[in-house]
């Protein structure tokens, strides 16, 4: 890794502590963009590049989530009770899908996937629809069952699950504050579980590459965990000024763009 690579992921890492403690969402739809563009221009292989760039972004997120949680519990926004409730449903989602579909994806089908799923969310976050007044988080079960889900799709695009989690939250009534900062708790055990089944599906695909564990680039792993960590906490205390509308439309707004870049993308490999 030379020195200019190193500053980008520093300064990347910074940006993305700051974005994943404002908003609830790990990093992981940040980076993976970020982390596409890089690697291919390090010449990672373009049947590996995208790969790598979701499973080191997940991975990044264990680190960035128990920084940005602390601050948040400083507070006291975190409804505990609904991250316990998904917690199972999340590492069997996760397990299943780090560890076994993701690998059988295609760069191209994995760019299309984060494009669809961050553009629809962007989406349905900005319309600003208000969950009828009646509706509350579903049982036990049910919480567990979405948070399976969640895991799932996580997995597959290399993100800490607010993307997910947030909108579903607030469907079911629970104030913006404390979804992001749930969001934030829940990023834990959705890149624990994807973590440990990049590292078990990729060990044939990344071993004749240094650097790789499984699917996880672990250099560029490090150089991003040391700012990330520093800035979580910092966003995690803005996101408690801001009002709710900013919150909404800041989210929205890196959702749709991040969905415009990885369409781009999977528009130049299906024509490549």
């Amino acid at each position: 890794m030379d020195v200019t690579m190193l500053i980008c992921l520093l300064v990347l890492g910074g940006v993305v502590g700051f974005a994943a403690g404002l908003l609830g969402i790990g990093g992981g739809m940040l980076l993976v963009p970020f982390l596409t563009m890089l690697f291919a221009w390090q010449g990672m292989p373009a049947e590996l590049v995208v790969h790598a760039a979701i499973a080191t972004s997940m991975t990044s997120i264990l680190f960035t989530s128990v920084s940005s949680v602390r601050a948040h519990q400083q507070r006291g926004t975190i409804k505990w009770n609904i991250v316990w409730a998904m917690a199972p449903g999340i590492i069997i989602g996760g397990l299943f899908s780090g560890g076994a579909v993701f690998a059988a994806l295609s760069t191209l089908w994995l760019s299309l996937f984060f494009a669809l799923f961050v553009g629809y969310s962007g989406w349905s976050m900005l319309r600003n629809k208000k969950p009828k007044p009646s509706r509350q988080m579903p049982g036990v079960v049910g919480t567990s069952a979405a948070g399976a889900g969640i895991g799932f799709l996580s997995g597959l695009v290399g993100a800490g699950g607010g993307f997910l989690s947030v909108p579903f939250m607030v469907w079911c009534n629970v104030a913006l504050h404390n979804a992001v900062s749930t969001s934030a708790a829940l990023g834990f055990p959705i890149a624990l579980a994807n973590s440990v089944g990049y590292v078990v599906s990729g060990l044939n695909a990344g071993e004749s590459r240094p650097g790789m564990l499984g699917y996880i680039y672990w250099p560029a792993l490090l150089a991003l965990v040391c700012t990330s960590v520093l800035t979580a906490p910092l966003g995690a205390r803005m996101a408690h000024r801001l009002p709710v509308q900013t919150l909404k439309r800041v989210f929205a707004c890196l959702l749709f763009a991040l969905a415009g870049y990885m369409l781009f993308k999977a528009w130049q490999t299906f024509t490549g």
